[in-house]
């Protein structure tokens, strides 16, 4: 079999109706490159690989019998792809063009870059921008802010930069940035193991970097829900992880967990409170908790 230039990794949860237009944009519209797609089923209610299996031969379906988080799932792609090149992109996600080629010209330009997120527009509304790069989190309260989030897209951010990191619904890494780091944090099992592994390449010394002339449409949270107490509870739990795991100056570290849970969480916990989303409030303490009783919180 001839080795593909590209493997595309999708993890599905419950969204098979999603992961068949991910298939079927990718499919209409790629013709510049060699690729294989693998779709890796997160223990949904149903076996969806299944129904994948039945619509495509060509399709490399993976069934897990356990949900593995986006970490697990996305690592169990990585055993089996054969591509230079690995794309992890969410399934509720499609392309209306052939342009991911411009990835793989960003990527080979350097040999430094070791991995690149195209421009993500929202599915809705049509034509706004979700992603144009990241900046870099503040050390103590840990938040950053996603360039020209929310803005119509106007053209405004079609010069291509370093990130510090990339966006975990589209990213595309070289084989051997993998081959050297290692796979994907499991420890998060949702939300930050993309910024953690981010981390991880950059201290390897690679950059990361936006390319716009590549873009994908991003329905964005079907499989969570926004604001749902699950997203709540992982937020909490993993950006306390991910200071403790990538802020290598131990005051600066212990400030910001300080900060995290007695200032910026507490406040969340009483707006929660006060408006009635016991819920919210619920999965932020446990968020709290269960991050003081892991174990073995580095690498």
């Amino acid at each position: 079999m001839e080795t593909p230039l590209i493997s595309f990794i999708t993890v599905n949860f419950n969204g098979l109706g999603d992961t068949i237009e991910l298939i079927l944009s990718l499919k209409k519209n790629i013709k510049s490159f060699t690729y294989e797609i693998i779709v890796v089923d997160n223990a949904s209610r149903m076996d969806e690989t299944a129904a994948l299996s039945h619509l495509w031969d060509d399709v490399i379906c993976i069934r897990s019998d356990h949900n593995l988080g986006f970490a697990g799932g996305n690592n169990l792609g990585i055993d089996v792809a054969r591509g230079q090149y690995l794309f992890f992109i969410n399934n509720d996600t499609y392309i209306l063009e052939d342009n991911l080629k411009y990835l793989i010209y960003r990527l080979t330009s350097d040999p430094n870059i070791g991995g690149v997120s195209p421009k993500l527009l929202f599915h809705e509304p049509f034509n706004t921008i979700q992603f144009a790069g990241f900046t870099e989190f503040t050390h103590y309260t840990v938040r950053n802010e996603i360039i020209g989030f929310c803005q119509p897209d106007n053209g405004q951010f079609q010069k291509a930069h370093p990130t510090p990191y990339l966006h975990g619904a589209a990213m595309v890494f070289k084989r051997e940035v993998i081959e050297k780091v290692g796979k994907m944090p499991e420890i998060f099992f949702l939300y930050y193991e993309e910024m953690d592994w981010c981390s991880k390449i950059k201290r390897a010394g690679y950059e990361l970097w936006y390319e716009p002339l590549s873009v994908i449409y991003h329905k964005e949270s079907r499989s969570t829900g926004k604001d749902s107490a699950m997203k709540i509870y992982y937020h909490t739990r993993n950006r306390l992880l991910f200071a403790y795991r990538n802020i290598d100056s131990k005051k600066v570290r212990i400030l910001s967990m300080w900060y995290q849970l007695l200032l910026a969480n507490t406040s969340h916990i009483l707006k929660y409170f006060f408006r009635g989303n016991f819920s919210g409030a619920k999965a932020i303490i446990s968020g709290e908790l269960d991050f003081l009783f892991i174990r073995r919180k580095t690498f």
